[in-house]
């Protein structure tokens, strides 16, 4: 499957984080976007409200002048962000009294909000997602219609 640049990087970036323990939904430098960008908190200025898709003052001057930062704008970078925060069971914007999860860093909480990343990302480069392997378990009277090696060759 062919995939942009900036997809290829950002999943690379995202699995490393995952298998490394450097994913943390609550570390600016470590969430979804943090590791995206390098794990840099400069990002954090695009809005005044983490987890929010509003852009600051400085957000849509960046967003006006056509700005990207590994290849995605600052309105993409909050809904990557506002995604990952709500798959991983943060009420957004995040605020100290608003819902989170219990263990923000447990491993399913963390995949959960990966996996609606990586949804998302697909999907701002119209490139079917990646990690969709429902077509493995589709059959045609009672046969797979697709097996394994051949779908992965096609991945």
């Amino acid at each position: 499957m062919k995939t942009t640049k900036r997809l290829e990087a950002a999943l690379i970036k995202l699995y490393n984080a995952y298998h490394n323990n450097k994913l943390n939904p609550e570390d600016c430098t470590a969430c979804a976007v943090g590791n995206i960008l390098d794990n840099h908190d400069s990002w954090k200025h695009l809005s005044n409200q983490h987890g929010s898709l509003e852009l600051s003052y400085v957000g849509r001057v960046h967003q006006n002048l056509g700005r990207k930062f590994n290849g995605y704008t600052p309105q993409e970078i909050l809904q990557i962000e506002k995604v990952f925060l709500d798959a991983c069971g943060f009420k957004t914007p995040l605020c100290h009294y608003n819902k989170k999860p219990e263990n923000p860093n447990a491993n399913e909480v963390l995949f959960n909000g990966l996996a609606a990343v990586v949804d998302l990302l697909c999907a701002l480069d119209n490139i079917p997602n990646v990690m969709d392997y429902s077509k493995l378990f589709e059959q045609e009277n009672g046969e797979p219609i697709y097996h394994v090696e051949t779908f992965l060759a096609e991945v």
